[in-house]
């Protein structure tokens, strides 16, 4: 497969039915711009597309997923924009543009996170033929979005920061701050399309290992990367003190560890056909990418 070609095939139909979501006239026009700025700002939508795949895993369509892959997509925008803020990052550029507050101020940006969460349970929910398992799906969202999962996993990642932590202390907290969305969006997607508790066993452990992965090359890229294909400063988290892979078990070891982690989720998905040759390769993509 080509998954060039497969990528943008799907990041065209999350953007296209995103933004119509926010043409809704009853949204006051300055959070509506505000939200979609962010939203506009690039990105790989790869847990959109991972939604999508694991539902293609299964046997699904885009079509059954797709509004559950655009509130995945919000809920991520979502946590960039608070990311970015002066209380927590205070960074003054995402993929290469002014953050969000930069253009609209704090409180609007705060706002436009606020909304983004909520819009994307509004979506999802949205003429779902299936209440049970909606209601399952909504649960491993909010799972994954809240104190759980990503916003449990800043806390955790604000608290050490300046701080020696161990390696199983630093796992626990991307598993949280990272792993969590990426392993609802691969699940949730088979799950939305009815798939067995066995696929769906092998589906969480392939996200897992992929979250975890997708969060090493990250902190490797905050080394290694291009300033100009990040669209960030290199050398950041070092900078802000962060607790990094490369920081605690070197910078060779990190990107080893990365390399079997994906080994180990392609492995995961022995059980499948090549209808999962999406998800293997976005796995082998994950660490060859370069932003």
């Amino acid at each position: 497969m080509n998954l060039k070609m497969y990528l943008e095939e799907k990041k065209r139909k999350v953007e296209s039915q995103m933004f119509n979501s926010l043409s809704d006239p009853s949204i006051p026009a300055r959070l509506a711009e505000s939200m979609e700025y962010s939203l506009r700002a690039g990105g790989k939508r790869l847990r959109p597309v991972f939604v999508m795949a694991g539902a293609e895993a299964v046997g699904g369509l885009d079509d059954e997923v797709l509004d559950a892959a655009v509130a995945m997509e919000m809920i991520h925008t979502f946590s960039l924009i608070h990311d970015d803020l002066p209380a927590m990052d205070d960074d003054d550029l995402r993929r290469g543009k002014p953050t969000n507050h930069k253009i609209f101020g704090e409180a609007v940006a705060v706002l436009a996170g606020d909304a983004l969460l909520i819009e994307a349970f509004f979506l999802l929910t949205k003429g779902f033929k299936n209440p049970s398992l909606l209601l399952e799906v909504v649960r491993d969202f909010a799972a994954a979005a809240g104190a759980r999962g990503m916003t449990g996993g800043q806390v955790l990642d604000m608290e050490s920061t300046g701080k020696i932590i161990s390696e199983k202390e630093l796992n626990m907290l991307h598993a949280c701050k990272t792993g969590a969305l990426i392993r609802a969006s691969v699940v949730s997607g088979a799950k939305l399309c009815g798939a067995g508790r066995d696929e769906l066993t092998a589906l969480e452990a392939y996200g897992s290992k992929i979250g975890l992965a997708f969060q090493i090359q990250d902190d490797v890229l905050d080394i290694e990367g291009d300033e100009k294909l990040l669209g960030k400063d290199i050398g950041s988290d070092e900078g802000n003190l962060k607790s990094t892979y490369p920081a605690i078990i070197g910078l060779e070891n990190s990107k080893v560890r990365a390399a079997k982690l994906v080994d180990e989720a392609v492995s995961r998905l022995s059980m499948f056909g090549s209808s999962a040759d999406p998800l293997r390769e976005i796995a082998k993509y994950i660490i060859e990418r370069n932003m």
